[in-house]
């Protein structure tokens, strides 16, 4: 299929390596546009240029004129997720002209006139050029005959192998590889390790950067120079910390990829013959000449003759050895792609993976061609995904922006305020904008990003002393949320290594006595064990035997050798450097030689099975087969199948071991190996029996995934297992508990005049068995007591069906999907739409896999936890070097505890920015204001302190069955802050004007303290002339002193009360650090408040006050502290409380998932047992959809 992005002025770009889809619109730039724009950036001293860099899509249409495609200059993109992201690009122009002197190309050369390529299509004639515009990394270029913008550096996907084969298998000539070098551009993917100047311009340029440089412009200009350099030093760490992380990662990915630039290969050109060329010179069309060394593939090529066998450890995750077979030259006029059911990637070498060992067909050599070069390949896409990755659209930060809103529009009222109380008070204009833009520094503050970085990093620290790595620190707060683990099977749940339990062999039409292996005794020989000697696909390298793990145990069990035959190898039909298989010599009554194997068709996981041709020594040629037991005997004859294989095959993948069956048959001897199709040779086989192999629990997963269920998080198994095996491993695991029902789920496609099925079978453990045509022959309950359906249920389907259900009853999946827990044979693909899936019911969805496979579900979920190290992980967010699920509820204890820090941070900032807002312009009324020092105290010896340790809470020991809130505009949580801020309000409010009620009282005093045994009529009076000098007269008055010690120390009390413990976090009084920073600054502010040392005051702008008064000062503070508390504790914290108000109002979660629960639990007739659905029946209309972006939960959960 083509991507494009297309001609008329607003079209879509869809590029299957694009995460998302995007819009593009069409611009020309104007001459006057952008003097006019020249000139603003200018006059509004380089404001305007900051706002263009901050919203692009304002620099186009300030600069530029609407207008198509093919006219434009300036294109700009929009991303259709949810987030409608703008970027603009500007195209360009690729001049051919240099090769007309080289070649003589000229308009009509026939090079170029040829126009089924779309190389060809993006040349203007006569002028020789090439539009051009490079979207995340990829080059798109103008199709002038169909009018629009295509994806270039690949080879069309119509072409058929006939095409492949004729058109490039002699090569390229040096002239069409000179046309595809400058339109295509090189062969690279080039990672530049960006300069740490451009990562402090862009992180410098951050919007709440550039207000806090207003602040701190402000405050320099208020001579409120402490703090200034405080926020300074707090925001230099905090970019520092930053770019040295993105940094890190810049280089982490250059060297990643680095080796792929500089690496020698052989090409072979039409004219010019074998040539070695640097990588970065390949073309898609290049004809790639494979010797037997080790080489790294530089680019996608697809192998069009030799075979080969390749490590493709760094897209998979696992050095597993894989053989790739020749596109075979078949006259179909059906795409390459899709002209075989096998999975057409057995013919691609992808870039970044190791060609291990390379032979021709004959005496030749491997030949492949080249398919893609650059970011367009497997290689490029995995490291695009790295550079661009899928926008995290959690509501906590979208809740964070409104939040900050509504602090500005409360400093804009302010604003209004404090301008009209200074201009009718006469004040200078100078002091009145300052005091107004002061309003704006108190209301908003600065320091919000440290204090909300601080609690991030603090959960990061503990999760790298537990082994659990993180590349994206902002998803910890997203793990706080998950309720739903996709947990892969092998290696995750189970252990990695196979152990061979034994054969079950079969003879004349029954199973014979099981052969146990933990007997020491060998194999006796014959055609079972011949096929286990020589029906794998392992590799014999540098005198080690590598390969499959399970090929390897297998291989082990005979005791057999390996070898490679040598030029002097003669035997007829045997090709020299074919792999051979012998007994060892200490083995007897083994009548051959050994086995040479001819011919491979590797396994694939579509197909379900791996066959051999082979030869043995002065004997016949035989073909082996082995794979899934139901595809196995499906090609056997129906008389070698032994009547108990369902039964037999019951028996063993009830116990969870994997089951792998065997077959053979004679080849004729007139037949011509190379002749053979697949097809052909997969037909008539013996059934010879099943190897069991056993793979175990590891230790940890039933206590880990009896964690999570008991805190209502949800677990599902996604593997590419057989399904009675992932059916007894969700069992033995907990994961399905004993008195919960597995359901399977058997959806068929459509078959000439019937409509695609799907049917509902009730799986029974101790039952009769009944044959089916079950995909695993999995034992049905024909007849379901009635009580069945009370009980909790689960489902249970393969990918298969999985994919016509998406395809044929899409209106079935979310019904399915909320009580799916097993999916078993799912592709890599399969595995990454299923997570996609469960995200649009609203779910929170966690992947945790070893990176085999896993890769696409690990990018896609919301969190993505590889237990592999390798560089396939390198795009997960949490990375465990801990090979165990231990690590998930680790993950999820943090996450929770890092979400509940930031409300706890958020609480707290919003408080104290309020209560210094409430008192400053309580005092802007007086015309007065608190001093530096005092704004200093509270800022710095406070809040900045409270912000550093609040966060220092570890996470509590229990996953609890709720999580917290996901929002922060949450009636809990809104509730509590307005709450808080009406308290201080009151009490605010209360002391200013009581203080001017008291006795004491006087505009002209300056201090009123008592002195020893006097009463209160013989005060101590300092009038304010003779202390002008010592003291700062604009702000000394006793408002003043009233309100920053209530301010002040309210500030420490409301710290105490927003510091959440139990259930999600840590106790406060274990957060020693905290509670003695606590301590010292309410003695301090005491000490204060009741010591009377007149330079000590002088010092913070205070006044001495009677010693009653300070007295109700601890009263008010005190009122205020236990009110809070009480309403803390008694109503925002009180979940009983908030479950009966929501059940009161009818409150009912909007979650899709919730929805759909909802609506089956009101359903009698779901699930449907024992019956089969037909997609034309009602209720499985294809129309039927549901939808909710991705990234996206709507659910309000206390």
């Amino acid at each position: 299929m083509r991507r494009k992005l297309s001609v008329e002025t607003t079209r879509s770009l869809s590029s299957i390596d694009i995460p998302y889809s995007q819009e593009i619109f069409g611009y020309q730039t104007q001459a006057c546009r952008k003097a006019l724009c020249l000139a603003g950036s200018i006059f509004s001293l380089g404001i305007l240029p900051l706002v263009f860099y901050w919203r692009p899509a304002w620099h186009v249409w300030a600069h530029c004129v609407p207008c198509s495609l093919q006219e434009a200059d300036i294109v700009l993109l929009r991303t259709t997720d949810e987030f409608q992201t703008f970027s603009w690009k500007k195209v360009m122009w690729i001049y051919l002209s240099p090769l007309n002197s080289a070649f003589g190309l000229t308009p009509h050369h026939p090079l170029i006139t040829n126009e089924d390529y779309i190389i060809n299509r993006a040349i203007r004639k006569p002028d020789l050029k090439v539009r051009c515009i490079k979207v995340q990394k990829i080059r798109y270029v103008w199709d002038n005959l169909e009018g629009q913008f295509q994806k270039i550096g690949s080879l069309e996907d119509w072409l058929t192998s006939a095409k492949i084969h004729v058109k490039f298998g002699s090569g390229l000539t040096r002239e069409e590889q000179e046309i595809r070098r400058l339109i295509c551009g090189p062969n690279t993917i080039d990672v530049e390790i960006t300069p740490i100047w451009k990562l402090l311009i862009k992180e410098v340029l951050n919007p709440f950067y550039i207000f806090q440089l207003f602040s701190v412009c402000l405050w320099f200009s208020e001579d409120y120079k402490e703090y200034a350099f405080a926020i300074i030093l707090m925001s230099i760490i905090s970019i520092a910390l930053t770019i040295y992380d993105l940094r890190k990662q810049s280089v982490k990915l250059h060297h990643l990829v680095e080796s792929h630039n500089s690496i020698t290969v052989s090409v072979y050109g039409r004219k010019a013959g074998v040539q070695d060329l640097e990588s970065h010179f390949l073309v898609p069309g290049d004809l790639l000449i494979l010797t037997g060394n080790k080489v790294q593939m530089p680019c996608d090529a697809v192998l069009i003759d030799g075979s080969c066998v390749v490590d493709e450890g760094m897209l998979t995750g696992e050095s597993i050895p894989v053989t790739k077979t020749p596109l075979p030259k078949t006259d179909s006029s059906v795409p390459w792609k899709k002209q075989s059911e096998a999975d057409y990637k057995r013919h691609v070498l992808f870039c970044g993976t190791e060609v291990i060992q390379a032979k021709g067909a004959c005496t030749g050599t491997a030949r492949a061609v080249v398919l893609q070069t650059g970011f367009n390949t497997a290689k490029g896409d995995l490291v695009r995904s790295i550079l661009y990755p899928k926008p995290m659209n959690f509501k906590l930060y979208r809740d964070a922006v409104r939040f900050l809103l509504c602090l500005v529009g409360t400093a804009t009222i302010g604003m209004i305020y404090t301008l009209c109380v200074y201009v009718l008070s006469g004040e200078p204009p100078e002091e009145v904008v300052k005091k107004a833009l002061d309003v704006i520094t108190i209301a908003v503050p600065p320091a919000l990003p440290a204090a909300l970085t601080t609690g991030i990093i603090y959960a990061q620290r503990r999760l790298q002393k537990r082994g659990i790595f993180c590349i994206s620190p902002q998803r910890i707060n997203v793990c706080g949320q998950l309720n739903l683990i996709c947990f892969d099977k092998t290696g995750t749940l189970t252990r990695d290594g196979l152990d061979l339990w034994g054969v079950v062999p079969s003879d004349r039409n029954s199973f014979q006595e099981v052969h146990s292996f933990a007997s020491g005794k060998a194999l006796p020989w014959g055609p079972l064990c011949a096929a286990m000697a020589s029906c794998h696909s392992l590799v014999f390298l540098d005198g080690t035997i590598q390969g499959d793990p399970l090929d390897l145990k297998m291989f082990e069990a005979t005791t057999w050798e390996m070898d490679s035959s040598g030029d002097d190898f003669h035997i007829k039909g045997v090709p020299a450097h074919a792999m051979v298989v012998k007994p060892r010599k200490t083995a007897s009554q083994v009548p051959v030689e050994g086995i040479a194997i001819l011919h491979q068709f590797p396994f694939s996981s579509a197909l379900q099975r791996m066959t051999v041709i082979v030869q043995e020594m002065g004997g016949d040629q035989l073909v082996f087969m082995k794979g899934a037991p139901e595809k196995v005997a499906s090609f056997c004859q129906p008389e070698t199948v032994p009547t108990s294989f369902v039964g037999e095959l019951q028996i063993y993948t009830m116990q969870g071991f994997r089951v792998i069956a065997l077959a053979y048959k004679k080849l004729e001897s007139d037949h011509h190996i190379t002749a053979l199709t697949r097809e052909k040779v997969e037909t008539d086989l013996i059934f010879l029996g099943f190897m069991i192999l056993e793979n175990r629990l590891k230790e940890e997963t039933k206590p880990v995934l009896e964690e999570l269920i008991s805190a209502w998080i949800r677990t599902v198994m996604i593997t590419g297992d057989n399904l009675q095996t992932a059916i007894t491993v969700a069992r033995k695991s907990g994961m399905v508990s004993e008195n919960e029902k597995v359901i399977l789920i058997e959806a068929n496609e459509p078959s000439g005049s019937s409509s695609a099925s799907i049917s509902w079978k009730l799986v029974e453990e101790k039952q009769h068995i009944v044959y089916g045509n079950q995909d695993n022959y999995i034992n049905i309950r024909e007849e379901v007591p009635g009580n069945d359906r009370e009980g909790r249920y689960h489902f249970a389907l393969s990918g298969k069906s999985f994919q016509i259900i998406c395809q044929h009853f899409s209106s079935l999946l979310p019904k399915i999907l909320i009580n799916g827990t097993i999916f078993a044979r799912m592709s890599p693909g399969q595995k990454s739409s299923l997570v996609e899936e469960f995200q649009k019911l609203d779910y929170f969805v966690g992947m945790c896999g070893d990176g085999a496979n896993d890769c696409g579900a690990l990018k896609m979920a919301h969190v993505g936890i590889s237990l592999s190290e390798q560089e396939a992980s390198v795009a997960s967010p949490f990375t465990s070097k801990t090979p165990n699920i231990e690590c998930v509820p680790h993950l999820i204890k943090e996450g929770r505890a890092a979400l509940v820090t930031s409300f706890c941070m958020f609480k707290y900032m919003a408080l104290y920015s309020m209560i210094q807002y409430v008192g400053v312009l309580l005092l802007y009324w007086e015309t007065n204001s608190l001093s530096n020092y005092q704004f200093l105290f509270q800022d710095l010896a406070i809040t900045t302190l409270i912000g550093i340790t609040m966060s220092l809470n570890g996470a509590y020991p229990k996953l609890v069955p709720f999580r917290p809130a996901g929002r922060l505009i949450s009636p809990p949580l809104l509730l509590s802050v307005i709450v808080n801020i009406l308290l201080s309000l009151v009490m605010h409010i209360v002391g200013f004007f009581l203080v001017q009620r008291q006795p004491w009282y006087s505009l002209e005093m300056h201090s009123v303290c008592t002195v020893k045994n006097e009463s209160i009529s013989e005060l101590s009076i300092s009038p304010t002339a003779p202390e002008k000098n010592e003291s700062n007269n604009a702000f000394t008055s006793f408002e003043n002193t009233t309100i920053w010690f209530l301010g002040t120390i309210n500030c420490i009390m409301v710290a105490l009360i927003f510091s959440k413990g139990k259930p999600f976090r840590q106790p406060t009084y274990k957060n020693y650090v905290f509670v003695l920073v606590l301590v010292i600054q309410l003695s301090v502010c005491l000490f204060i408040l009741f010591a009377d040392i007149p330079e000590l005051y002088r010092r913070l702008d205070l006044l001495c006050t009677p010693v009653l008064w300070r007295v109700y000062v601890v009263i008010m503070l005190s009122s205020n502290f236990f009110a809070s508390l009480v309403v803390e504790e008694a109503i925002i914290e009180n979940r009983a409380l908030w479950m009966v108000i929501k059940r009161c109002f009818g409150y009912q979660s909007k979650s899709q998932y919730r929805i759909w629960q909802r609506v089956l639990a009101k359903d009698p007739s779901w699930p449907p047992l024992n019956q089969t659905s037909y997609c034309d029946m009602p209720g499985c209309d294809r129309g039927v959809s549901y939808s909710n972006p991705v990234f996206e939960s709507n659910e309000e959960q206390l």
